[in-house]
Formats: C-alpha cells, structure tokens, sequence
C-alpha cells in the first residue's frame, strides 16, 4: 500500500513542481485569447476556469481513466510506474502543450498545428487521422452504453423495444446531434462539470473503500510482469493505458476549452491539472483492480476472471464491492454517462476540425447543419461494424496521435527558442512505444508482425533517429521563423 500512497504524492506534487516548470517554459502571459477576441457565442464562449477545469476533464476522461486502468492492471502494480510518471512527463506536457498553442493559435485544431511547425503534408494526413479517431471515439461511446442499456433493461425484466440495441444507439445519436450542434455553454457548459463531479466521487469512493474494507494494495516493488497471459509491458501496457497517463485523443479536445479560456494563465490549471486528476482517477482505480481481486501464483488471475463478463461488469463489481448500493448507482452513471459525453465532444471537435480545414464559419446555423448531420450519419453507419475491432484501433491510434502532437509541440518550443526537449524526449519515448507496436501488432502492415525483440529494437531505434534529427536539424528560434 505504500507504493500506492507514494505514486499519490508524486502525482499532487508533479502538478506544483513539473506542471510549473512547463507553464514557465511555454510563457503564458496577459494576451487577450480566442475566447475574447473572437467571442461568437457557439465554440467561443468565455466561461469561468473551475467550470471549464471539469468540462475538460470529463472530456477528456469519460471511461478511459477506469477501463484503462482496470485493463493496465493485469500487468500488476507495475502500472502505478506508467500512470504516475506518464502524466507528469508525457500527458500533463502533451495536453497542456495542445491547449496553449491552440489558445496562442485562434483556437485552431490539431491538424492545423501540426501543419504550422511540421508542414502541409503533415497537415492534410493529420486532418483525416484525427478526424477518423474522433470517429472511432464517438462510435464507441456510442455503441457500448446503447448496448449496456439494452442488457439492464433485459436483466429487469423489460421486453420489447427497450431491449433493442438500436433503439437506445437511436437515442445516444440523437442526443449527439443536440450536443454537437448547440452553442458549447448550453449542454456541455451546464452538465458536464456535475458529471465531472461524479467522476471524481466515484473514484474517491473506490479508494476509501478499497482502504477502509481491509484490501491490501500490492506494492510495486519487486518489479515484475503479473499478466496471466504473460503479454510484455513494453509496448502494450503503454498502449492500454492511454487516458490515465497519455492519450492522443486529449489533444483532440483540448481546444475545445482553449476557446472558452479568458486568459492564458489558465493553462497549468485547465489542462496540465486536468491531466494529474485523469491520473490519479486512473491510479485509484488500478489499486482497486490489483487489491480487490485473488492473485494466483504472481499472476493477476482474478482479474483476468473478473473482466471476463466484459469491462462494464468488471467496473460495476469494483464500485458495488467497495461502495454498496451507492456504488452499484454510481457505476451505472459512470459507465453511461460518462462515454456518451466523451462520444458527443467527440463529434463536436471532429466537426470543428473539418470546419477548421474548410475555413467555414461555425456561428451560423446552416454551416453547424451541413457539418453536423453528414458527420453523424457517417457515425451511425461506422457504429454497425464490429465494436471490437474499432475499439482495438482505436488504442493504438490514439497513442501514435499523441507522438505525433508532442512532436509538434517541440517544433513550437523550438520555433520560439525554447527548451523544447520538455515535449522531444516524452515524444521520442511515444514513438518508441507506438512504433514497437505497429511492428509487432496483426492490425497493421497487412496482418504482418515482427518477432517482439526485433519490433521493439525498431521502435526504440526508429525513436532514436528522429530525436537525433531532431536536435541536429530542427530549426531554432529566428531561422526557425524564416523557415
């Protein structure tokens, strides 16, 4: 339990001390921002820093902080290392990193970013990767609480309709309309913070309760692999946990606040701060799936057994054995609510990409409709795929997305004569983890894996030459700007 309690502290104290130094470094100061200057009352909106703290941290959460560390903790405690320090070096750096230089940039969206400091051809592949995960995003946040609410209503007794998938799939697009379509402060500036709330409640909650009721939390040390399949930490336990210690998809989201901010000092708050409450969300619930759950012969066998009725049934153990009937009401919130209002920001930032991409006006209500509906009839189709396949390509794109934005960030800090190796190393360590695993996953290279050593002597060497490129050939400060 110890190691727990020191991940905990290190986390608290990563937000003063790291969070600081990379507030320092990207030098937010008193410009008026996007949120000010371009104020149209439908993405650009002022609105007050705690409000906009836990809009964005339910953005960028939703499920992902429990399903990825439930899923990280097969490997055993080990997944404490990857939550605590990921966040403070990659996912606290990565998402502040997003937020700022969309607030420095209009408001702009990823792919316009990228393409300011890494050039058009990055610009046009990022405008559709990032637009095909917040697919995958929304459809997956779609497609498993319409399919969770079809089986509760079968498990009490309903028939009929209320049983159909479809009919409640109907219910969650169409409430993804609504939210997409409508100014950010009318649904999601008034929800989302009471939803924020929740979530933070529901992991204190699992926490005391893990403590009080007498489970005892596996220390970390001696280091070792406690997976009962015995799946290697490197790269795919980097891959499962996203939400908790690194995502791509945060940068996804992140300038959907960055309009809403009054002043770039918000920064280490909104998004640094929103990141270390992600992690140590992820971390409570990571200590609960290694305490609460039998270990057989080092291997987190109970575990394994637990989440074989699915995830959602994995989490609702977790909250009903550690809160009682409480609990049991607050995971049917959270695994609810919590991905659909992950699916429809989704939505709302993939039609802010395009709109971004098109140049196209989003006050007005034709615009909004012309982006809205063919996005969303796009999703609904997406949604009859298979949910497993798109959840497992989903992981991974995800990560490769963050890789590519810390890199981007680092052109900035260099761009601006900066230290840039704030974002370059956690970078340099994102590709190492993403390359390894497109060369050893089925997914990519038309089914083709390499044998585990040689995919990740790639992946590392692969990240290895880029970082090399990088402080060798990236362009500093004014050669930077004539570049």
């Amino acid at each position: 339990m110890i190691s727990f309690f020191v991940c905990l502290a290190i986390l608290i104290a990563g937000y003063f001390i790291y969070g600081g130094f990379v507030s320092k470094t990207f030098g937010p100061d008193d410009r008026e921002t996007p949120a000010v200057t371009m104020e149209d009352g439908v993405d650009y909106v002022v609105m007050p820093s705690w409000r906009i703290f836990l809009i964005q941290l339910l953005n960028i959460a939703g499920l992902g902080p429990i399903w990825g560390a439930v899923g990280g903790a097969m490997w055993g405690p080990s997944v404490f290392l990857w939550i605590t320090f990921g966040t403070i070096f990659a996912g606290g750096v990565h998402d502040f990193a997003s937020g700022f230089m969309s607030m420095r940039h209009q408001g702009l969206s990823v792919p316009e970013l990228t393409g300011m400091y890494m050039g058009n051809v990055m610009k046009q592949v990022m405008r559709v990767f990032s637009t095909v995960l917040l697919f995958m995003v929304g459809v997956v946040f779609a497609v498993g609480p319409a399919g969770l609410l079809s089986y509760l209503c079968g498990q009490g007794g309903s028939t009929g309709i209320l049983t159909n998938k479809y009919f409640w799939l109907t219910i969650v697009f169409a409430y993804f309309f609504i939210a997409t379509f409508l100014s950010v402060d009318k649904i999601i500036g008034k929800l989302y913070p009471l939803f924020g709330i929740c979530l933070i409640v529901m992991a204190i909650g699992v926490g005391l309760g893990t403590i009080v009721k007498g489970y005892t939390i596996p220390e970390i040390f001696p280091l070792r692999n406690m997976h009962p399949a015995g799946t290697s930490m490197f790269p795919a336990m980097f891959i499962s946990v996203a939400c908790g210690a690194c995502s791509g998809f945060h940068s996804t989201q992140s300038p959907i606040m960055a309009r809403c901010c009054k002043s770039e000092k918000m920064s280490h708050m909104v998004f640094y701060g929103a990141m270390v409450c992600e992690g140590i969300i992820a971390l409570v619930w990571a200590a609960a799936s290694c305490a609460l759950f039998p270990i057989e012969g080092g291997l987190m066998t109970g575990l394994k057994e637990a989440m074989s009725v699915g995830q959602a049934g994995c989490v609702y153990n977790i909250c009903a054995t550690t809160m009682g009937g409480f609990g049991a009401i607050l995971a049917m919130l959270g695994v609810i609510a919590c991905p659909i209002s992950s699916g429809d920001t989704a939505f709302r930032s993939a039609r802010l990409t395009v709109a971004d991409a098109l140049h196209l006006d989003q006050k007005s209500y034709k615009n909004r409709l012309i982006l809205t509906i063919p996005l969303l009839a796009l999703g609904v189709l997406v949604s009859q795929l298979d949910y497993t396949s798109i959840w497992n390509y989903f992981a991974s794109t995800n990560q490769i997305l963050a890789a590519i934005v810390l890199w981007t960030a680092a052109m900035y800090l260099r761009h601006e004569g900066k230290n840039a190796y704030v974002c370059a190393l956690p970078a340099a360590f994102m590709t190492a983890v993403t390359v390894s695993f497109v060369f050893n996953s089925k997914l990519y290279l038309g089914g083709i894996s390499f044998f585990p050593p040689i995919s990740k002597f790639l992946g590392i060497g692969i990240a290895v030459v880029l970082l090399v490129l990088f402080i060798l050939k990236a362009p500093k400060g004014e050669k930077a700007a004539k570049a």
